[in-house]
């Protein structure tokens, strides 16, 4: 693969402070340069179940996926590269997979789960989610929040309601709009981004947003962002200094070296070698 040796992945799960039940799930692949995070929501373990699934479907689509497919191309139609047209099919999955458990299984009635999920490839992130988890990129000591949150705050803020800053203080911030599983179809938002060397991503459920600001979050990075499993520790112990309300996940990736495609035959041919 092109994209291995070129990551460091840390990821960092906690139940937190007032939960009984971690319901978060995570997942890091950095030879083939992807990483998930959901959120599970929906009862006594059910939430666990529901991200879950989000979290091994989408893991085991996309390993099948990068092995086998040119990821160079482009669909005209959409004008989404071949990494957003997998990562958003394999999230229309997960979604199928869990309504239909919970339609069938009696102790899954109502779950359902965010989910963010990130592919590297020729020197860009495709990104995909649905709900509130978040992915962020700090560079060059800015940080900046990639995804943007499927929720009623969120609305609110779209629609002047809130500023940023009065949301970031708002009592109420669970509320999704969107979320797998909820409903037989799901729509999937699809960004993609430049990546260059040295950037570092975060990937977070809203156990950290909601209880940390985007400034100590930011702080800490700078702080601690030399290493990672430091840096995910610290971030989690703040979220549960702060309260711990709830169950908080992290998945940071360092990017170490710039990972440009082979796009010629010969080039491609040898990748299979590397």
């Amino acid at each position: 693969m092109h994209v291995k040796g070129k990551f460091r992945c840390v990821g960092m799960s906690d139940t937190g402070r007032i939960r009984e039940h971690n319901e978060d799930t995570i997942g890091t692949d950095a030879d083939i340069g992807l990483v998930v995070l959901a959120d599970g929501m929906g009862g006594y373990k059910a939430g666990e179940v529901a991200s879950g699934i989000a979290v091994r479907t989408v893991m085991t689509l996309l390993k099948d996926a990068v092995e086998r497919e040119d990821l160079s191309q482009r669909d005209p139609e959409s004008g989404l590269s071949r990494s957003g047209i997998l990562l958003r099919d394999a999230i229309h999955r997960a979604n199928k997979v869990i309504y239909q458990t919970a339609k069938t299984q009696a102790n899954c009635d109502g779950m359902g789960t965010t989910v963010v999920a990130g592919l590297f490839f020729d020197n860009k992130l495709t990104v995909a989610h649905v709900g509130d988890s978040r992915l962020y990129c700090h560079r060059e000591g800015e940080l900046r929040q990639v995804t943007q949150d499927h929720s009623l705050l969120q609305e609110l803020v779209s629609r002047g309601f809130y500023t940023p800053a009065e949301a970031q203080r708002a009592a109420s911030k669970n509320y999704v709009t969107r979320a797998l599983g909820v409903e037989p179809t799901v729509e999937v938002d699809v960004t993609e981004v430049p990546v260059l060397k040295d950037d570092l991503y975060l990937l977070c459920s809203d156990g950290l947003s909601d209880m940390v600001e985007d400034e100590d979050i930011h702080l800490t990075i700078s702080t601690f962002g030399g290493n990672l499993e430091t840096l995910a520790r610290q971030l989690v112990l703040l979220s549960n200094d702060n309260g711990g309300r709830d169950n908080v996940s992290i998945v940071a990736v360092r990017v170490l070296d710039s990972f440009p495609a082979r796009h010629g035959l010969v080039d491609r041919l040898l990748a299979r070698f590397a």
